[in-house]
């Protein structure tokens, strides 16, 4: 280079390197050839595969086997023995409910030699309303569930419960999956036949209220961010693609481009969110009232006239706190009396309260618009705006024009489009996955070409196909799946079946499973006797008037309870300290896949921590009532943890164990009865600790 262009370009770095152009250029982005991306396997139609033939022909009791068998053929492999009735039961009762089976129930499976012993014990537990807590725990894991906003503050929201329960109630009646995802992201807008089914379906909207709020801004509170927290979750729980990798530029790897993510954007950009609050600005507004269609503008109009009264209170107190910094000492005394009266109004009339309920939910915007681009994942960066539509490659349906609507309504039907092979596919696969612990594609929030290929990829397209024929009925899929030869496999497989397919892909056995961390402490609770199966309602969080939270002073609280650990109160900043330690959901992002860790951590709760060690004493004292025979209550306690008698050494060693014990807690001084409670109470605990107990075969 010349020493005069040298010279020119330090003068232009010196003053800022400014863009020397008048007209900005744009980059045109990803033009998507849609024919040859939907030649990918996730991307084709659903087909219709044609049941295979098999070899072992009385081997398979449905369709599902027959796929399956035909896999482990081609691979030399035969599938294993039946599972006993006694692991079955245990197996099938954990699966859709939870919890362990009784004694009762165990009996009654054992005596029943019919055909349709197992099909009777999934139906019995399909109707349980114990089903829905178990079910609904996954899809809380996937939508990423919070009682808490996320915020750097982390605000309460007392009025998410609703959701959960929400969720709960869907599963156990069976609501089909179609109506599931629309009400989701856009009850508020569907037709409704009672007032309770409105209400209901403006309360499943707190899937997309409860998107995850950032920083403590107030004038220029980053939406964008929670807006593609939203367009993420979206993505993955309903269409097993990582949407959101388009915001700052067209996918580097799936076939959606940037100008697809804003398109989504300016769907979400058009709906009001409700304002759970932040540091600088701490009252929640834009909840949406539970009453009554005809009373329903009179409500809206009373939160909106609180709020503009609460936030004139408010800014007196603010006002009185600035003049006070300044005030001289003669006027000092003065003002801080009138600054202790209008904090006491400000408080008091924050207390009143309403005399009608709210969701925490969305709504349609005043301004419903297309969206420009923000070059770089940058809002203040505009590039060209984007007329709301769905992903090109799924038919990039568009708003209407002529309509002035946020397009919520229409990305539900477009998700549930015929012709969109995804939804049924993610689906399903989920559901298979809670059964055999593995999805027949075992990256279910990834469909694209970082995620795994299918397993078995005819035998997902029959399931996702027989999903949408009986309706979308998720409790059909779990009788036809459960009801399987496949599923009722015994967990032992052959060295050399071990040997060809270590991780289990072909399903030659079935895979044995841990127990997860809620039905872990569910189990203690059912032990212990103590398990509250009520309504657990909201949560104790304090009042709002006392709301002070900060970035250094967050809202962190646990609330004990003794219901199902799917109504523990989540925060999204602070994990609960026992679902923290046993690999419970991560609440800030979507967990499609829980991965199990052995840590010195879940040994030490299993020692030390108090929770456990009552109800191991409640199980201990529940035991000993029960039974006055020593072998009796080792029978027994085997019965409730392991569903099976103990065998004739278990036994002795059990009896032994107490002697000792006993002994040594009489040389330490005990008195006899404390002596032989407390060697009760150390053998269960032993027992409560063995790897039978936590896995499921």
């Amino acid at each position: 280079m010349s020493d005069t262009e040298i010279a020119d370009l330090k003068h232009w770095v010196s003053i800022g390197a400014p863009d020397p152009r008048s007209t900005a250029t744009k980059h045109l982005g990803k033009q998507i050839d849609v024919a040859a991306a939907r030649e990918f396997w996730s991307l084709k139609p659903i087909a219709n595969p044609p049941v295979p033939n098999v070899h072992l022909s009385e081997w398979p009791h449905n369709d599902i086997d027959r796929f399956v068998l035909a896999e482990q053929e081609k691979y030399l492999l035969e599938p294993t023995g039946d599972a006993n009735k006694r692991a079955l039961i245990r197996r099938a009762t954990y699966d859709l409910i939870g919890l362990p089976p009784t004694p009762q129930e165990v009996d009654a499976f054992l005596v029943d030699g019919s055909d349709k012993a197992f099909s009777t014990v999934v139906d019995r537990l399909l109707t349980s309303p114990r089903y829905g807590e178990r079910w609904g725990r996954f899809w809380l894991d996937v939508v990423r569930y919070a009682d808490t906003a996320g915020d750097n503050s982390d605000f309460p929201i007392p009025e998410m419960h609703r959701y959960r329960d929400w969720v709960v109630e869907a599963f156990n009646r069976d609501l089909p999956y179609d109506e599931f995802v629309k009400d989701q992201l856009a009850g508020d807008l569907r037709d409704s036949k009672t007032e309770t089914e409105r209400q209901q379906r403006v309360i499943a909207t707190g899937y997309v209220a409860n998107a995850r709020r950032f920083g403590s801004r107030v004038d220029d509170y980053p939406q964008h961010l929670t807006i593609e927290d939203t367009i993420d979750n979206l993505g993955r729980t309903f269409l097993g693609m990582t949407v959101s990798c388009a915001r700052c530029h067209d996918h580097k790897f799936d076939p959606i481009t940037n100008g697809d993510y804003y398109a989504l954007y300016g769907i979400f950009h058009s709906t009001r969110y409700p304002w759970p609050g932040i540091e600088l600005d701490q009252k929640q507004r834009n909840f949406i009232p539970l009453v009554a269609s005809d009373k329903f503008a009179d409500a809206e109009k009373e939160l909106e006239t609180r709020d503009k009264e609460q936030r004139r209170l408010d800014k007196e107190v603010s006002n009185l706190s600035k003049a006070l910094k300044k005030a001289d000492n003669d006027e000092k005394k003065d003002i801080e009396q009138k600054l202790k009266h209008a904090g006491d109004l400000s408080k008091n009339f924050l207390e009143q309260p309403l005399l009608f309920e709210t969701a925490y939910a969305i709504t349609e915007s005043q301004t419903r618009e297309d969206v420009a681009i923000q070059l770089k994942g940058n809002p203040s960066q505009l590039g060209d705006v984007i007329p709301r539509h769905f992903l090109t490659v799924l038919g990039g349906q568009e708003v209407p024009s002529n309509l002035n609507v946020s397009g919520r309504a229409q990305l539900a039907e477009w998700i549930m489009d015929e012709d969109n092979p995804l939804t049924a596919r993610v689906m399903i696969n989920r559901i298979w996955q809670h059964h055999f612990g593995r999805g027949l594609v075992s990256t279910p929030n990834d469909f694209g070409k970082q995620g795994s290929l299918p397993t078995h990829a005819e035998l997902l397209d029959y399931l996702a196909m027989q999903f949408r024929k009986s309706g979308w009925s998720i409790k059909a899929m779990h009788r036809l799946i459960m009801n399987s030869h496949t599923y009722q496999q015994s967990s032992s497989r052959a060295p050399k079946t071990i040997a060809k397919d270590p991780a289990n892909e072909m399903l030659a056995g079935f895979s044995r499973l841990r127990l997860d961390a809620e039905s872990l402490r569910d189990t203690f609770l059912v032990l212990g006797g103590n398990l509250d199966l009520s309504p657990a309602g909201p949560h104790p969080f304090p009042a709002k008037a006392n709301w002070k939270f900060t970035q250094h002073n967050p809202f962190k609280e646990i609330y004990e309870t003794n219901h199902r650990s799917i109504y523990l109160m989540t925060q999204r900043i602070q994990r609960h300290p026992y679902l923290g330690i046993f690999d419970g959901a991560d609440p800030s992002t979507s967990t499609a896949t829980r991965f199990n860790s052995t840590t010195p951590l879940q040994a030490l709760y299993l020692m030390n921590d108090p929770f456990f060690h009552t109800q191991s004493k409640l199980f201990a004292e529940r035991i000993l009532n029960a039974r006055s025979d020593k072998l009796e209550r080792v029978s027994l306690a085997y019965e409730l943890l392991l569903t099976r008698e103990p065998t004739a050494e278990e036994q002795h060693v059990a009896i032994d164990f107490l002697s000792n014990a006993k002994t040594l807690l009489l040389k330490s001084g005990a008195n006899d009865q404390e002596a032989d409670f407390q060697a009760w109470h150390a053998c269960f605990r032993g027992l409560f600790r063995l790897n039978e107990f936590v896995y499921l075969d």
